[in-house]
């Protein structure tokens, strides 16, 4: 079994590196995801007791009292670190520039979603999973979407 300090990587991708016991996360360790997103924690027997996450972009998620993007304040955590763009200018993810979605596809927070076919993909086109009825409808229903179509300015009569 894996004992002492060393790194394993996940079949997701995720890698843990820290102290490890009889096989199982045990002291100091982090969890580094794909995304880029980290969790580290005091582990005991493969399980978290604290820890703390930072998403990729350096923002540290507050279990309590959270209020990124929230209705009193809806700034991305970019634009809080580097302020808000001249007026008339749109910022609509926290990365800016954005992605760019595939034609016909969404942006569904992890990868891209395209409807034809249920498939969701992580943002180097790689296979992620199917949506369920659910996931598709919600995804349709709440995230951006390529633009498909020309969106002129119509001044009012």
């Amino acid at each position: 079994r894996m004992e002492g300090q060393g790194s394993y990587t996940l079949p997701t991708g995720t890698e843990y590196r820290g102290a490890l016991r009889d096989g199982m996360f045990e002291g100091e360790g982090e969890l580094i995801f794909p995304n880029g997103g980290r969790y580290r924690a005091v582990w005991h027997r493969g399980v978290p007791l604290q820890g703390k996450y930072t998403f990729a972009d350096g923002l540290q998620y507050k279990d309590k009292k959270w209020h990124y993007c929230d209705g009193y304040d809806r700034r991305f955590y970019t634009e809080i670190c580097s302020g808000l763009k001249p007026p008339g200018t749109s910022q609509l993810t926290n990365l800016d520039p954005p992605k760019k979605i595939p034609e016909g596809c969404y942006d569904c927070g992890d990868g891209f979603y395209n409807p034809e076919t249920r498939v969701i993909v992580d943002y180097k086109l790689r296979f992620l999973r199917n949506a369920d009825d659910d996931e598709h409808e919600w995804i349709i229903r709440t995230c951006r979407k390529a633009w498909d179509e020309t969106i002129e300015h119509k001044p009012k009569p």
